[in-house]
């Protein structure tokens, strides 16, 4: 995974952690549920990146 957007999507997690938060604690459902879409994009970002570290790894060793 490169480095850079391994960073990207720690970032984005962190930021939709706090966002989930900030929903929980005024009630803003909105906010909770635009918190937990970001960390569900985080996850996907780090699975795209994991598969391509994958192949690599398969063509590296070929």
């Amino acid at each position: 995974m490169s480095l850079e957007e391994k960073a990207k999507a720690a970032a984005k997690n962190v930021e939709g952690k706090a966002q989930e938060a900030m929903g929980n604690v005024t009630g803003d459902q909105g906010d909770k549920m635009a918190g937990q879409a970001k960390q569900t994009e985080a996850e996907a970002r780090n699975a795209k990146e994991d598969a391509k570290d994958g192949v690599k790894d398969v063509i590296d060793k070929a």
